[in-house]
């Protein structure tokens, strides 16, 4: 059995600069923390012929063409695997819809099990490109591309995304000191409430797209915020860093619903 992890993950500054219809134009740049709650993906070859895919569903069938989860088939179809006779099951720490990257790190995992199934050695670089290629440009989400490579490279990590495709990942320069002060002083609550992130990315890309003059002042400033958190940050100075994070939290959408029990 082949089981694997990828962290879920939190944007310290610059979040929403990391859709294409965005970084294209204007670059993006964002920090993002890998955080200590994950997706899990276990493979395991079965003794019968086909697929048995457990996830928020149960899926039974015959080939890879057949599968209804769209991110698992084009997965094991980029992985190009062969087997016929797979189980595949997925576990999260947390629910769908909290807003912390899940979608993109159950396509990081996956694919990481994958390329460990088929003995295939791949650099964070390479599993998140994957990942980006089979939510961006397969299946066409309005999704951007920090959920993949955060999950990917871990850490708290800086991200350039350039206006020709390419992203440049560096580790955030920050000391083991300010990086304690961080974690306890950092809380996530769940209120029970979910909402729906490629609803409201689509309201960003079309703006965006539309070169809506708002929604691009918008965007310009949360960059600009996202690297005011890197200085504050690498400088090892948190009153510095809380001024920068908290208007990209306050201004988070609303738009959410509970969570049926």
């Amino acid at each position: 059995m082949i089981i694997t992890r990828s962290p879920l993950r939190i944007s310290l500054g610059g979040g929403g600069t990391d859709l294409p219809s965005y970084y294209r134009n204007h670059g993006g740049f964002l920090v993002a923390a890998a955080i200590d709650k994950y997706i899990y993906i276990t493979v395991h070859r079965r003794f019968v012929d086909g697929f048995l895919l457990k996830y928020s569903h149960l899926e039974e069938v015959a080939s890879i063409d057949e599968i209804k989860h769209p991110i698992i088939r084009e997965a094991l179809k980029l992985a190009g695997v062969q087997e016929r006779n797979l189980e595949i099951a997925s576990m999260a720490d947390i629910p769908a819809g909290t807003g912390l990257g899940s979608s993109g790190s159950f396509t990081t995992a996956l694919l990481k099990a994958l390329h460990a199934l088929r003995k295939n050695l791949v650099h964070p670089s390479e599993l998140a490109a994957q990942a980006c290629s089979i939510e961006i440009e397969k299946l066409r989400e309005s999704v951007g591309k920090q959920d993949q490579y955060i999950s990917a490279y871990g850490g708290i990590t800086c991200f350039e995304f350039l206006p020709d495709g390419r992203v440049q990942a560096s580790p955030l320069n920050v000391s083991e000191e300010t990086l304690l002060e961080l974690e306890e002083n950092l809380l996530l609550f769940f209120t029970g409430y979910a909402r729906s992130a490629s609803k409201i990315l689509q309201e960003q890309h079309d703006k965006s797209t539309q070169s809506d003059e708002a929604m691009l002042e918008n965007l310009h400033f949360v960059k600009e915020l996202g690297r005011q958190s890197q200085r504050a940050l690498e400088g090892n100075n948190l009153r510095e860093f809380a001024p920068p994070i908290s208007p990209t939290w306050a201004a988070a959408p609303r738009v959410a619903k509970p969570l049926k029990r």
